[in-house]
């Protein structure tokens, strides 16, 4: 089964600095048909202005995954990690037992990331936050692991739950597949371009809820980027 979650047709809030898309139940916007999808219970789709960003607030027990799409975003926490993540490049943060950060696009341009939050395994573990430079062009044509919780994944960012964050980069014209048990579930958004996954054309921003599928076949359109979680 796909089920697709067309982005004109996802809740939405803009704050002038923050134009948000919510591919699930979030602040404002309700919808009790998409509250998760298994463990995963957040999936916004950002654009913050220039000089501007979130200022500090807490999280507390939640595995939250920031893919930055373009632009770069600037983190910083009361741990004392600070650090900049670019587009194609991913930051984990563990908030386990509480953290407080802010994240703010420092850049002259709009950056655009999906922020991620997935219910770890085990509550109450220590807070950590993480980012990881990926050579540029990797995911290029296939899927790559970039964030798992999966034995395995070694050169992946760590993260405290049974799921995997991959992304691909597609041609027009190319194709990857992925396999996946048929008792997980996946969920999938087109970052740039439009592709056909199986039978299912797919727009830029558009999302996909995944389930009882054991392979999945994506076609670029045109020139294409996807990110999915892979979870139990």
């Amino acid at each position: 089964m796909i089920e697709l979650r067309p982005f004109d047709q996802l809740g939405s809030d803009n704050h002038g600095w923050l134009n948000a898309k919510h591919h699930f139940s979030f602040a404002s916007y309700y919808d009790p048909n998409r509250m998760n999808w298994g463990r995963l219970l957040v999936w916004n789709d950002n654009i913050i202005a220039p000089n501007s960003g979130f200022p500090s607030h807490p999280h507390k027990d939640m595995e939250i995954i920031t893919y930055v799409s373009e632009g770069a975003i600037t983190h910083q926490d009361n741990l004392g990690n600070r650090g900049r993540t670019v587009a194609g490049d991913v930051q984990v943060m563990s908030a386990g037992t509480g953290i407080a950060h802010s994240e703010y696009n420092l850049e002259p341009g709009v950056t655009k990331t999906f922020q991620i939050w997935i219910q770890p395994d085990q509550a109450g573990m220590p807070p950590s936050w993480g980012t990881r430079p990926f050579p540029k062009g990797v995911s290029a044509g296939r899927f790559v692991t970039l964030a798992s919780g999966l034995e395995g994944d070694v050169d992946a960012l760590p993260i405290r739950c049974n799921a995997r964050l991959v992304a691909a980069t597609l041609q027009e014209g190319q194709s990857a597949r992925y396999a996946i048990d048929p008792l997980r579930l996946a969920y999938l958004v087109v970052a740039k371009g439009s592709i056909k996954l199986n039978d299912k054309i797919l727009k830029e921003g558009d999302g996909a809820a995944v389930r009882d599928e054991s392979l999945l076949d994506f076609n670029a359109l045109e020139h294409s980027e996807v990110v999915m979680v892979d979870i139990a």
